[in-house]
């Protein structure tokens, strides 16, 4: 019979007398370590936003863009950013139940922390003896296929020239590449699983006659189109427009408990609408345009926010359009609270729209199914 991981409590636990025999007077001076606050969580399906915040920049005041849908005890992850494994255990979720991740787009604040689920979590269990036994599925986008123009047609260098626009199963086989010695060294000493055994990538396949292509129209208008059903959880996708971001998708999950879409990055744009049509929850990006005229960007980066987002005062209007019942605020740009407060963002957001208007905070949690 094959040994079991290596637990972390009951490795403390066979550690515990040897410490305490080898002196604790001089520990016993230091300050005790406080644990992280965690949140308690709520009972039957709900969604949880892991993080909130948008963009690359590790800002204070929120964790990177994630979200989590739990479903008759599976859970399911939506798109990975940074902190989001830190994030998990906080909410109370459990690496073992940990069903699938979906990967809007493959931009990094959507990825940083992608791998660390199995990097990190599938090694020796925490203290919670929690960790990642059974293969994951892995749902995102495959290769783009062309790199779009540079913003002052300038001709930058292009990293990684022989592959520029790797999809999922490229940047997951580098991913485990690169963390190889550490990764064989801890299977060597520790007994841990090999991360290729826990990872199942699909690169999401486009339907034939789409007419989508990297240099544009990069989201033709088009139906939804099913990604994966496993009888708890049944997933669709449609393309958005997130600028030069091919393929960019946002999801639909629909489950005998109500339905909940996620718009990933994009513009306000009619292809949400079509997936989200009688979606209990849309978790929809929002982005202040105003502030970021007054904020003298560089003109790239204006450009960027204003070709790839979606405005606050535009959020109302297309839920109302869609016919859903709440309207989750996410990756949301500003992040900082002092640019723009809660209340504003559901006051501004909320204009057109008659439903119920949610400004997400990290760790925050929302039914699915009652209110």
């Amino acid at each position: 019979m094959p040994e079991q991981p290596v637990s972390r409590r009951r490795l403390l636990a066979a550690t515990g007398a040897a410490t305490l025999a080898g002196g604790t007077a001089a520990l016993g001076a230091a300050p005790a370590a406080s644990a992280a606050p965690r949140v308690r969580p709520l009972d039957g399906p709900r969604l949880v936003l892991l993080g909130t915040s948008a963009g690359p920049p590790p800002e204070a005041s929120r964790r990177g863009i994630a979200s989590a849908l739990v479903v008759d005890g599976r859970t399911y992850v939506i798109d990975c950013g940074r902190s989001a494994v830190t994030q998990y255990g906080l909410a109370g979720l459990k690496l073992a139940v940990l069903k699938s991740i979906f990967l809007t787009h493959l931009h990094a604040d959507h990825i940083a922390d992608y791998y660390n689920f199995f990097l990190l979590g599938a090694q020796l269990s925490n203290d919670e003896d929690d960790l990642i036994t059974k293969p994951v599925d892995v749902y995102g986008p495959g290769p783009a296929g062309a790199l779009p123009p540079a913003f002052d047609n300038d001709d930058p260098p292009v990293v990684a020239p022989h592959h520029p626009t790797p999809g999922l199963k490229r940047l997951t086989e580098k991913q485990i590449e690169a963390f190889a010695y550490s990764t064989n060294v801890f299977i060597r000493d520790s007994g841990i699983a090999d991360p290729r055994t826990l990872i199942r990538t699909h690169e999401i396949e486009l339907p034939e006659g789409t007419g989508a292509h990297p240099l544009g129209p990069t989201a033709p208008p088009m139906e939804p189109f099913e990604v994966t059903d496993d009888g708890t959880v049944r997933v669709t996708a449609i393309l958005v427009d997130h600028g030069p971001v091919f393929p960019s998708y946002a999801f639909r999950f629909d489950t005998a408990h109500g339905s909940v879409v996620f718009s990933g990055d994009t513009v306000r744009h009619d292809n949400v609408v079509r997936l989200a049509r009688g979606a209990d929850l849309l978790v929809h990006e929002v982005m202040d345009a105003d502030f970021y005229r007054a904020a003298g960007l560089p003109p790239a980066y204006l450009d960027h926010m204003l070709q790839s987002h979606t405005d606050v005062t535009e959020v109302g209007p297309l839920a109302e359009a869609a016919g859903v019942d709440t309207l989750v605020l996410s990756h949301i740009c500003p992040s900082d609270p002092r640019d723009v407060s809660s209340a504003e963002w559901r006051r501004r957001a909320g204009k057109g729209f008659s439903g119920r208007v949610i400004a997400g905070e990290d760790l925050q949690q929302i039914p699915l199914g009652r209110r």
